[in-house]
């Protein structure tokens, strides 16, 4: 039981930052699979540049997301890795408790 705890909280030291969730599922939605930096801050607008770029670094650290060559133009941009993209069931139950919650 308590290492399922541990095992929990350690889940939400990543969800539960601020801008996290949405910089993950903008990779899911991704048709490219890629994103660069500029895109990432589009998506995530009201996220400053100086934060998005603290989130980057830490879910990097996480092992969820890798920098890459995006294959369009090679320029520098993030991905998924198979870390995070486990996490699309995980994403769209969210999305599905917060349209039933929040309407």
């Amino acid at each position: 039981m308590v290492e399922a705890l541990r095992l929990t909280e350690s889940a939400f030291e990543i969800l539960g930052k601020k801008w996290n969730g949405l910089i993950i599922q903008s990779l899911l939605d991704s048709s490219t699979g890629s994103l660069h930096f500029s895109e990432l801050s589009r998506k995530v607008h009201a996220c400053s540049d100086r934060v998005l770029t603290v989130r980057l670094k830490e879910l990097e650290d996480a092992g969820i997301i890798r920098r890459v060559n995006c294959p369009d133009n090679g320029k520098l941009g993030y991905r998924l890795t198979d870390k995070g993209s486990s996490m699309r069931a995980l994403m769209n139950e969210i999305s599905k408790w917060a349209k039933k919650n929040n309407s």
